[in-house]
């Protein structure tokens, strides 16, 4: 049974969680690739993440905010 897509403002707050991650993790010059490793995903799940592609866990962001040191309100805020 196919679900309703999210209401565009839940796309618009992934997608500005995703610049955050993105702008976070360039600034301590790691690639997509070190933090997908860090956390434990692929590349290709980091990338869909900042680009607000993917509806990911509270769990998962825990673990980019502890993998880039800074607090998960940084991120979400």
């Amino acid at each position: 049974m196919p679900t309703d897509p999210p209401p565009a403002w839940v796309l618009t707050r992934r997608r500005q969680i995703g610049d955050r991650i993105r702008a976070a993790r360039t600034s301590r010059k790691l690639s997509q690739e070190k933090l997908a490793e860090t956390i434990g995903v692929d590349r290709k799940t980091v990338n869909r993440i900042e680009q607000g592609a993917h509806a990911t866990s509270i769990d998962r962001l825990l673990l980019i905010a502890d993998a880039l040191d800074v607090p998960l309100r940084n991120l979400v805020g």
